[in-house]
């Protein structure tokens, strides 16, 4: 059973930082794209970061220079380095992973397979 698990959320100030985790199990991940997704109520769940199954790294524009994704599908683990974060960047934030997923696909939520339970990440102005 395939299981992946966030973890590393919290309440912040503006300007902090905070580092999530995922950690994946159940199957070899070595050709599946993962990813970082948020949804904040009433809206839609949307890409934050991600890396094709052969780790060509993405991310949305909001938070390009403030955000870091790394990790490997190798290792199945993916984290995301959050930065100088803002209160619009209050979200759940969801790990994701899709087999085979590129470039074209990685920011669709219907590319990926398997999700996280996701964590609360919360930014006080």
């Amino acid at each position: 059973q395939v299981q992946l698990v966030e973890s590393g959320g919290g309440f912040v100030q503006a300007g902090d930082s905070l580092r999530l985790s995922c950690a994946a199990s159940g199957r070899t991940f070595s050709n599946y794209a993962m990813a970082w997704f948020r949804q904040a109520p009433g809206k839609e769940r949307e890409f934050v970061a991600g890396f094709t199954w052969n780790h060509n790294t993405y991310y949305t524009r909001s938070v390009e220079a403030r955000f870091i994704i790394s990790g490997r599908n190798t290792e199945n683990t993916v984290f995301l380095q959050m930065n100088s974060l803002k209160p619009e960047d209050t979200s759940v934030y969801y790990c994701a992973c899709g087999r085979d997923v590129s470039q074209p696909r990685l920011r669709l939520r219907t590319s990926y397979n398997y999700w996280g339970q996701g964590t609360q990440v919360t930014v006080s102005s």
